[in-house]
């Protein structure tokens, strides 16, 4: 015998995104909204010295191409999913402004997401999905925990692993090989963890 079925859940909309509370970061994956606190002090000194790495060669032209506009946090729509990476970059020829909303409708070039422990599942399952889906590029998987920084690339639709690069490691990764930096300056209030190194307590007050 069938049972009666539930009433549908109503798909989130951006509305809904503009109600959550401040204090969270707010993303509509596969019509859902899903909130997850703002970063922690690792997290976001990583994200910050990342985009400092960047910003002068590939945005400013300083030692490196130019050409590209980043942006910390940006949500970016991909169809019906509302995402927000921790960084992403569009190559400047593709951004002709500013959005006149405040998510972006053009796909970025590359996006990275800093890993924690509220948001890595997603991360690395539905929002690596979407961004597939969506015609992103480059995905770059960043652990300050961890101190490894994982890149892929799309190839006939689908991820392919480029490189892991460790603490001990010059990172030269596409679509930034023009520059190389090093990972361990990512981290700037933690020495690098040697491969036999519990990394347990660089997970305190990660979130």
């Amino acid at each position: 015998m069938d049972t009666p079925a539930g009433p549908r859940k109503r798909p989130a909309t951006y509305a809904d995104i503009e109600a959550a509370p401040e204090h969270l970061v707010a993303e509509i994956i596969d019509g859902e909204l899903m909130t997850h606190p703002r970063p922690s002090p690792r997290h976001g000194a990583a994200a910050t010295s990342l985009a400092d790495e960047l910003t002068g060669p590939f945005q400013k032209a300083r030692g490196g191409p130019g050409g590209w506009v980043f942006v910390v946090e940006p949500e970016i729509k991909f169809g019906t999913d509302i995402l927000v990476p921790d960084l992403a970059g569009w190559r400047r020829e593709r951004l002709s402004g500013h959005p006149t909303r405040n998510y972006f409708e053009v796909v970025p070039d590359w996006v990275c997401e800093v890993l924690s422990g509220s948001t890595e599942k997603r991360d690395r399952t539905v929002k690596k999905r979407i961004y597939a889906a969506g015609g992103v590029p480059n995905l770059w998987l960043l652990d300050p925990r961890l101190q490894l920084l994982e890149t892929f690339q799309i190839r006939d639709g689908l991820w392919t692993d480029i490189g892991t690069w460790n603490s001990d490691d010059e990172v030269r990764a596409p679509p930034f090989d023009a520059i190389s930096f090093s990972l361990a300056d990512l981290w700037p209030l933690d020495k690098p963890l040697g491969f036999n190194e519990d990394p347990q307590a660089l997970y305190a007050g990660d979130r």
